[in-house]
């Protein structure tokens, strides 16, 4: 066996999972990466520790695959706890390589570092001479399988070390899992099922992550149930009877079907507050059936629960549903034939106004625009923020895997130009990156526009600017708080965009957006940024939503 230093012990383990990493160099890191470029790993560098997790945590999101950040101990670590937690929230697997105290004890700049990760609900396993790669194995084993965020701590006197010959294991193979109760709980459902005269199937996260979409989309047709998705399962089950999004970036049309259905068989989803819409989507007598890989029900509203793959369930269902000895009628179409009906009715989603108080675009509007100058062909990382939901609910997003909303688990800003540094790493060649942000979160994260114009092929940034944290203002300055600490300086991104080598526009009327296609039209290749100049007059209704589900909340306190 070829000798190894214990950075690069680590690095061989992980090139047999992975094949690109995201970081910053530093004095605890510089070995490994080190070893990680003999090895043939691709590194990406970033400008900001932080953005080592969230390019790692994206590249997930988009492709599937693990990726791994990696920061020097310290405070390169400690930059990069807000990213952390968000995977760690998220359920995304990635890992965290990092320097850390060296053996003979903390010096005088270290910190508990293993401490800090177990107060965010990250594991952290620090490797020894003995054992690098084997606890660098368990490590990465553990985030697959758990779905969790993990830290690989290099202590530093180690870390250009020789390691100690090892024999490992071969990589686990994905499980699969066919636990599902079919003699009991299966049953149960498929009776339900069988017996609903308005059923809706609604798909999860979990139901993509599982790759059940087709197996959901068969059940929902021999149902002739209605389908919906969250936002992170967007566009799974599209076809005949497909609702859209559940929860605040749907149509009030769609939301009124979704509270008529009589049975629900949620695949895959959590139910949370925002899908729910705050305890209003579903019917007060609608039957709930969830299945999920989770041990017990994640919302109080399931009746029956079962624990499982979700293809793997959907599958048995189908063949409970087609068993000649317990027949089920065809379904009569009546019900998608009444929702098909009401949604070419009922308008969609607000178009937007022409003109808004401030002379600044409605965002709204300029929603649509964007979406049919955009590339057909894209991959959308969103920024959290009030902006939140033009994306989900006015572009056109095929796949699940093609919408990367990251902060929403933790509620943070900040985040999107490093995520799109992952994504753009995980896209197919023949896709555009499209990354949507608020002029808050984009200066908190600029440092990483460089980056992402260095790693992107085609990439088109969309800055909603309103010179505002625009969810401040409706929440608390409609309440009469000062809005001074809410309102950020009119900054002019397309300077800045174009100082660091992106081709940009300032958009201040639709007309302005020829820039954009005039870019598009010789080939889409490299950065831009659209810096948007929008009102903060309007307010999105997802945050409408949540501002009164809040003041419920409080009156039933107060009394």
């Amino acid at each position: 066996m070829t000798t190894l230093t214990v950075s690069g012990r680590v690095a061989q383990v992980l090139g047999s999972y992975l094949t690109d990493l995201f970081g910053v160099m530093g004095n605890g890191n510089v070995h490994f990466l080190d070893a990680a470029e003999q090895l043939g790993l691709r590194f990406t560098a970033v400008r900001h520790e932080g953005a080592a997790i969230a390019a790692a945590d994206a590249y997930y999101r988009t492709s599937g695959r693990l990726a791994a950040g990696t920061t020097t101990y310290g405070p390169g670590y400690t930059n990069a706890l807000t990213a952390l937690a968000e995977s760690v929230q998220a359920q995304i697997p990635v890992v965290l390589v990092t320097g850390d105290a060296p053996t003979t004890g903390a010096r005088p700049q270290d910190v508990d570092q293993t401490a800090i990760a177990a107060g965010l609900g990250a594991a952290t396993f620090t490797v020894t001479r003995e054992a690098a790669g084997s606890i660098t194995q368990q490590a990465v084993e553990f985030a697959l399988t758990k779905r969790t965020a993990v830290v690989i701590a290099i202590p530093y006197d180690l870390a250009a070390l020789e390691a100690a010959d090892e024999e490992l294991p071969a990589p686990l193979a994905p499980a699969e899992n066919d636990d599902v109760d079919v003699d009991g709980g299966l049953e149960q459902v498929a009776r339900l099922l069988a017996g609903a005269r308005r059923p809706l199937v609604l798909a999860g996260r979990g139901a993509h992550l599982a790759g059940a979409g087709r197996e959901l989309r068969q059940l929902a047709d021999r149902l002739g149930a209605l389908t919906a998705g969250t936002a992170l399962a967007l566009n799974l089950l599209e076809g005949d009877g497909y609702l859209g999004v559940a929860g605040g970036f749907g149509t009030d049309t769609a939301a009124g079907l979704m509270g008529e259905a009589d049975v629900i068989l949620v695949a895959g989803a959590s139910l949370s507050p925002f899908t729910m819409r705050f305890g209003h989507l579903l019917g007060p007598d609608s039957t709930v059936i969830q299945i999920d890989a989770a041990l017990q029900p994640t919302h109080p509203r399931v009746d029956t629960f079962v624990s499982g793959d979700v293809k793997c369930a959907a599958e048995r269902l189908l063949a409970l549903l087609d068993d000649p000895a317990a027949p089920v009628a065809a379904p009569s179409g009546a019900w998608r034939a009444e929702a098909r009906k009401r949604l070419a009715e009922e308008p969609a989603h607000h178009p937007g106004a022409a003109e808004t108080p401030d002379g600044r675009l409605d965002p709204r509007s300029l929603a649509k625009a964007l979406d049919a100058v955009l590339p057909e062909r894209r991959t959308v990382v969103q920024d959290g923020g009030h902006f939140v939901g033009w994306a989900p609910m006015y572009w056109r997003i095929p796949r699940p895997q093609d919408l990367v909303m990251v902060g929403t688990a933790y509620q943070t800003i900040g985040l999107g130009l490093a995520s799109a540094v992952g994504a753009a790493r995980a896209v197919e060649e023949d896709r555009t990156l499209v990354l949507a942000s608020g002029d808050g979160g984009f200066l908190m994260g600029l440092s990483d526009l460089e980056s992402l114009i260095g790693a992107a092929r085609s990439a088109v940034v969309v800055i909603y600017n309103d010179a505002a944290y625009g969810a401040e203002i409706h929440q608390y300055g409609s309440q009469g708080l000062t809005e001074k600490p809410m309102l950020i300086p009119e900054v002019d991104f397309s300077g800045v965009a174009r100082a660091l080598g992106a081709e940009s526009a300032i958009i201040r009327s639709l007309e302005d957006l020829s820039a954009l296609t005039d870019w598009i039209d010789a080939g889409a290749r490299g950065t831009f940024v659209a810096d948007c100049r929008i009102t903060s007059s309007v307010r999105a209704p997802w945050l409408s939503e949540w501002m009164e589900a809040s003041r419920a909340a409080k009156a039933a306190v107060a009394g």
